[in-house]
């Protein structure tokens, strides 16, 4: 694609940067087959190829973003499949990243978008303050039938309605502290610690089996990515900072192999700390190497050797590849090899490529199309008749949780019970089936 911005424009690193991401895309389309807002509206400006478009006509003539730019991003998932898809390589993430720090910065929003924008900002990333709010919305949630007959608040809909109907009463430990052997840290995060503490409980509980220790992190917090993807890229680079210090800190005092996260939004998010911070000289090269130690859970485990399962798989498992694992980490055989290898039937989901429609906030920004790409998915995975899901998200999980009459598990949950923990409580009502008898 051919580009005209001026040497002044191409002074400031980040349209420098954009300009060679958008020099890579040669127009031609296959990013549209697999673009989830693309197939489900079918509209051009919908697609990777024309958000790319109208990108690079705002960037280039370095105006303030309009109506029309804005509909048009804000209706992208940052799913990336169209980053698995393009031959060209083109770094869509960052082009759309940037898209959005412009937008923050050049655009004002109707009152009623700004206003849940910032609520979400000052609420998600704070586990305190989010656990308050579910509890708020779940006395609300009669409200939703009245607040979404008014389109600027249907979003408000959309908070009460995923809120759950009960919160577990204590956080589950988080860490088991490291005596001896491999060591490694393990992010805490925001949201799932509300939602899910058990998924990282049950992730220390497993490493604690294979001779590996969790290090605490003191400092440690949100990673960014829920403000990072709405463009407010001040408050994600303040995150991405006091991670970088606490994990920094773990890495010079205690040896630390690897970073371990288990909610895969996070993890692509981590991953590029060394991208985001690269412009800052005091953390550019901290923050790459945190990024260079940052693993999916089940990347890590995928590197040791655990031992025959204790317990019998047999279920028929539908792993759903979230989007930011396949497409963001690029993280796609791990998980389904692990569990296969734990004894479940491992079955993929139709069109897999396709997001769920949970992106972070996108189910409650934008609960029409979001709700349209769920109901597809929950389609999809009844279709391979499973017993229960397996994902490495916790937005995944509470977003076809909302629409499947079936468990919908972390990976690293089946895990753990596999190799000696207790049953998942989500399981309660399924009977494994004997595991299959090796021919002498």
């Amino acid at each position: 694609m051919q580009t005209t911005f001026s040497p002044d424009q191409l002074a400031d690193p980040e349209v420098a940067h954009s300009e060679r991401i958008l020099r890579k895309c040669v127009h031609c389309g296959f990013c549209t087959a697999t673009c989830p807002t693309y197939v489900t509206l079918g509209n051009e400006l919908d697609s990777p190829r024309g958000r790319i478009y109208l990108i690079k006509d705002m960037l280039e003539n370095d105006r303030p973003a309009d109506e029309t730019v804005v509909t048009h991003v804000d209706r992208c998932l940052s799913c990336l499949s169209c980053m698995t898809t393009c031959p060209s390589g083109v770094n869509y993430m960052h082009l759309v990243d940037h898209a959005r720090t412009h937008i923050e910065r050049t655009y004002r929003r109707p009152l009623p978008d700004r206003l849940i924008r910032a609520l979400l900002a000052a609420v998600l990333p704070y586990p305190a303050r989010f656990r308050a709010s579910l509890g708020l919305a779940r006395l609300a949630r009669p409200l939703a039938p009245v607040l979404d007959k008014v389109k600027p608040l249907r979003p408000l809909a959309a908070m009460l309605r995923l809120a759950p109907g009960r919160l577990p009463v204590a956080a589950a430990p988080e860490a088991v502290p490291a005596k001896a052997g491999r060591r490694v840290a393990l992010l805490g995060g925001c949201a799932q610690r509300v939602l899910d503490p058990e998924i990282n409980a049950s992730t220390a509980r497993l490493l604690g089996r294979l001779g590996v220790g969790i290090v605490p992190a003191p400092g440690e917090g949100c990673c960014g990515a829920l403000v990072h993807h709405m463009g407010r890229e001040t408050a994600a680079l303040d995150f991405a900072r006091r991670n970088v210090d606490a994990w920094t800190r773990l890495i010079e005092a205690e040896g630390i192999e690897a970073i371990l996260v288990t909610t895969s939004g996070c993890g692509t998010t981590v991953k590029d700390y060394g991208h985001m911070l690269r412009l800052d000289p005091a953390y550019a090269e901290k923050a790459a190497r945190v990024a260079g130690l940052a693993k999916d859970v089940t990347e890590y485990l995928a590197l040791l050797d655990p031992p025959a399962p204790e317990r019998p798989g047999g279920l028929v498992v539908a792993y759903h590849s979230a989007c930011s694992m396949q497409h963001g980490q690029r993280v796609t055989r791990q998980p389904k090899a692990l569990l296969a290898r734990a004894g479940f039937t491992v079955r993929d989901v139709p069109e897999g490529h396709l997001c769920c429609g949970s992106a972070g906030t996108y189910n409650i920004l934008q609960p029409d199309i979001s709700a349209r790409l769920r109901d597809r998915k929950v389609a999809n995975i009844q279709k391979v008749a499973p017993d229960c899901v397996a994902t490495g998200n916790i937005g995944c999980i509470t977003q076809i949780g909302s629409g499947l009459d079936l468990p919908v598990l972390h990976t690293v949950q089946l895990l753990d019970w596999a190799y000696g923990g207790e049953r998942p409580a989500a399981l309660a009502g399924l009977a494994p089936q004997p595991m299959p008898v090796a021919a002498e």
